[in-house]
């Protein structure tokens, strides 16, 4: 009988597939991250329960060009506002745009990223830096300047992301069942780091409003490239209820949860 593609692999199939997915060499990327301070009341409103403000209303704006095996290269990038759970710091991100649906699609289904096609853009070219992340046709977030001097490179580093894990119903009333929120830990090497003296812009957009959370102060912005992995875990169910009025900062449409 012929073998049909779209029917069950075998247990050997499966078990190759896994063996090669943890023979990927490194993936280094190059980024450029924009930190700054924003207002207090802007930080503590996108965060939904149980995430609470950090001491510092920071945000943290990462915009890569990432090497893929082959030649191939993705643009991903990320805002996100720093954040305290269960006694731990970590980022909150509100928007990861991708150029890829392949990275899309992952990220959201495993760990609950908040992913969205777009354009992500990371130029380097005698001294000057340019980074944008557009939707819509919108550059919603700009990071320009001038590369200075190298900096001291950092002992391997491990970040936290916080992250909610849900899906709408079926029927569209509300979500399917309640949320998870996912711890997901970052651990990476840093190979080349560089000060860059420069400036943040945020353009309005109805889609990705980042810019309700206004540069009030510049703390840092860097060109680094850098490699890392991830591993998500659920550390707490929270409540259907409790997620719904957040539903948006997911979705463009932001009644689409509502729809009967």
């Amino acid at each position: 009988m012929r073998r049909v593609r779209y029917g069950p692999r075998s247990a050997e199939e499966l078990s190759a597939a896994r063996e090669a997915a943890a023979r990927i060499p490194d993936v280094w990327s190059t980024g450029v991250i924009a930190v700054w301070e924003t207002d207090p009341d802007a930080a503590a409103q996108v965060l939904p329960p149980p995430l609470k403000p950090a001491p510092r209303p920071l945000v943290r704006a990462v915009i890569s060009r990432v090497d893929l095996p082959g030649g191939h290269a993705l643009g991903a990038g990320s805002v996100a506002v720093r954040a305290v759970h269960d006694g731990q710091e970590g980022d909150y991100p509100l928007v990861m745009p991708m150029t890829t649906e392949r990275a899309l699609i992952g990220g959201r289904e495993v760990f609950g990223e908040p992913k969205k096609l777009g354009e992500v853009e990371v130029t380097v070219a005698d001294g000057r830096v340019e980074a944008s992340l557009t939707r819509h046709g919108i550059a919603f977030v700009r990071v320009s300047g001038t590369a200075g001097e190298e900096l001291e490179l950092p002992p391997p580093h491990e970040n936290l992301d916080f992250y909610l894990k849900f899906l709408p119903a079926p029927d569209g009333d509300g979500l399917d069942s309640d949320a998870a929120l996912v711890h997901c830990t970052r651990r990476g090497r840093t190979r080349a780091l560089r000060r860059v003296d420069g400036a943040v812009t945020l353009t309005d957009s109805p889609f990705d409003p980042v810019a309700d959370l206004p540069v009030r102060r510049l703390v840092e912005i860097t060109l680094e490239e850098r490699t890392s992995t991830q591993e998500g875990r659920i550390v707490e169910r929270v409540p259907a209820a409790a997620v719904l009025p957040f539903v948006h900062q997911r979705y463009d449409d932001p009644m689409q949860v509502l729809d009967a």
